[in-house]
C-alpha cells in the first residue's frame, strides 16, 4: 500500500494511492498515527479497502499532500552513513551510527515550502531514505529488525549548517527547524520496495542535480539501524528513522553553497516517488 495524508495543515485527512489514484480513506475513521501503527493498522486499512473496492472517492485535484502519517514520537536520524558523504566532508566513517533529532515541529508535507530560519546563511539540503516503525521495539535483534519496519518513505534532511556545527552543543539545533523534516509524497508499505539497500535517490537544486547515489552506498544497514538504535531507546509504531544523505550537500561542494530564498530544491528516490520544496526567507508574522 502507499498511504498518503492530504488537505490544509491542521486537518487533514488520510488517504491510499492505488494505480496511481489518490483515494480518500477518511471513512477508515483513524489518522496514520501511532495507535494506528501500533494497532494492526495496516492489516485493517487492507481490510477495509477490500470491503470497499469501488466505492472510494478520489482526492480532488490541486489539494495539498501532508506529511504521509500524522506527528510520530520522535524522529531519529543518522549521522555520515554514506561512505562517500563522509568522505566529503571530511569525516571518518563513523564506527557506529551517529544518533541525532530532529523535532516533530519539523515535520511538513513533501511539496511545502522550506523557511530558511531567521538569521541562517547555511541551510543546507539532504535526500534521505526513511523508515517508519511498525511496532514497539526494544532491545530486537538484528535478525528480526526487519519485522518492525511498516515501511519507507522520502525526506529531505534539511540543515542549518552554522547552527549545527559552529554553536555548540549537538547537531540538534540544525536540524530541528520549523519546515527542516518535508517527508513524502507517501509512505510505501515493506511489500512495495523489494530492496531498500539498492535504491537510486537523487536531489536538484534550481533543475541541478546535486546529489545522485544508490542506498548501497549506506554503511549501516536498516535491520542493523533498527537493532542498534533499540538498545539506547524504545521505538514506538509511527517513529521515523531517517537513515542519512549521500554525497552532494552543499557544505561538501567547494566552494560550499547554500540555500536562498526562491531556490527551488527537487528530490526523489526509486519507488517512493518525489518531492518539490521552495526555499523561503523568514518572515516575521
Amino acid at each position: 500500500m502507499k498511504l498518503i495524508r492530504w488537505g490544509n495543515p491542521g486537518q487533514e485527512k488520510t488517504g491510499v494511492i492505488i494505480n496511481d489514484v489518490k483515494y480518500d480513506t477518511s471513512s477508515f475513521g483513524e489518522d496514520y498515527n501511532e495507535q494506528f501503527f501500533g494497532n494492526d493498522g495496516l492489516k485493517r486499512l487492507d481490510n477495509f479497502l477490500t470491503a470497499n473496492e469501488g466505492k472510494l472517492h478520489p482526492v480532488p485535484e490541486g489539494e495539498r499532500l501532508a506529511a504521509p502519517f500524522a506527528r510520530p514520537s520522535k524522529i531519529l536520524c543518522i549521522g555520515l552513513n554514506y561512505a562517500k558523504h563522509a568522505a566529503e566532508t571530511g569525516a571518518a566513517s563513523p564506527a557506529e551510527p551517529i544518533l541525532f533529532m530532529k523535532s516533530t515541529t519539523s515535520l511538513v508535507g513533501p511539496n511545502d515550502d522550506i523557511i530558511i530560519p531567521k538569521k541562517s546563511v547555511k541551510t543546507d539540503w539532504e535526500v534521505e531514505l526513511a523508515f517508519v516503525i511498525g511496532k514497539k521495539a526494544s532491545y530486537v535483534s538484528e535478525a528480526e529488525a526487519m519485522d518492525y519496519v511498516a515501511g519507507y518513505v522520502l525526506h529531505n534532511d534539511v540543515s542549518e549548517r552554522e547552527f549545527q556545527l559552529e554553536r555548540g552543543g549537538t547537531w540538534d539545533k540544525g536540524k530541528g527547524c520549523d519546515t527542516f523534516a518535508p517527508m513524502g509524497p507517501f509512505m510505501a508499505t515493506t511489500d512495495e520496495i523489494q530492496d531498500p539497500h539498492n535504491l537510486r535517490l537523487w536531489l536538484k537544486l534550481n533543475g541541478k542535480v546535486v546529489q545522485d547515489s544508490n542506498t548501497d552506498d549506506l554503511i549501516f544497514n536498516i535491520p542493523f539501524l533498527v537493532s542498534y538504535v533499540s538498545q539506547f531507546m524504545t521505538l514506538l509504531p509511527g517513529d521515523v528513522v531517517s537513515t542519512g544523505t549521500p554525497a552532494g550537500v552543499g557544505l561538501g561542494l567547494k566552494p560550499p553553497v547554500f540555500l536562498k530564498e526562491g531556490d527551488v530544491i527537487e528530490l526523489g528516490i526509486d519507488g517512493l516517488g518525489e518531492a518539490r520544496q521552495l526555499a523561503k526567507a523568514y518572515a516575521e508574522s
